[in-house]
């Protein structure tokens, strides 16, 4: 059974910091190969979004305040494991990460960067492309930004 947790970065327990972590580090640098700096010095001006399964985290989101990232709160470290991909949880992570950020941030647009091969996937969850092709970490990404109906910034 899946559970979900919102966390700050004083919240988490340094087995789930770890275990985040490494997951992201497994995607993101290993799989990916794509050498970065990981720890970035936002985390700890962040929420955690996590999703465990079986004592495992399976997937984390990191949702991140106006004036860190960009004027906008933003979602960011998006990545699940590889055997829950194709399950539909990435799309409840979104769902999930938005919902978050509603809650500690009202109505608002919400920008992110994203790898240009998930650019169909983000605009499942409305988000439109408002930036040409970069490259981070010589890996194409677009900025992206959902604007709510009404949004109250």
């Amino acid at each position: 059974m899946k559970k979900w947790h919102l966390k700050g970065f004083e919240e988490l327990q340094i087995e789930e910091f770890y275990k985040m972590i490494a997951l992201r580090i497994e995607v993101f640098i290993i799989e990916q190969n794509c050498p970065y700096q990981e720890l970035d010095g936002k985390d700890q001006k962040s929420q955690h979004l996590i999703c465990e399964e079986g004592g495992e985290i399976i997937a984390t989101a990191r949702i991140v305040g106006p004036g860190v990232s960009y004027q906008e709160p933003s979602i960011g470290r998006v990545v699940i494991t590889e055997e829950a991909r194709g399950s539909g949880l990435g799309h409840e992570l979104m769902r999930q990460a938005m919902a978050a950020s509603e809650k500690m941030y009202g109505n608002r647009t919400i920008r992110l960067s994203a790898q240009e091969y998930l650019i169909n996937f983000y605009k499942k969850h409305r988000f439109e492309v408002v930036s040409d092709v970069y490259l981070e970490d010589n890996i194409p990404h677009v900025e992206m930004l959902f604007t709510p109906k009404n949004d109250t910034q």
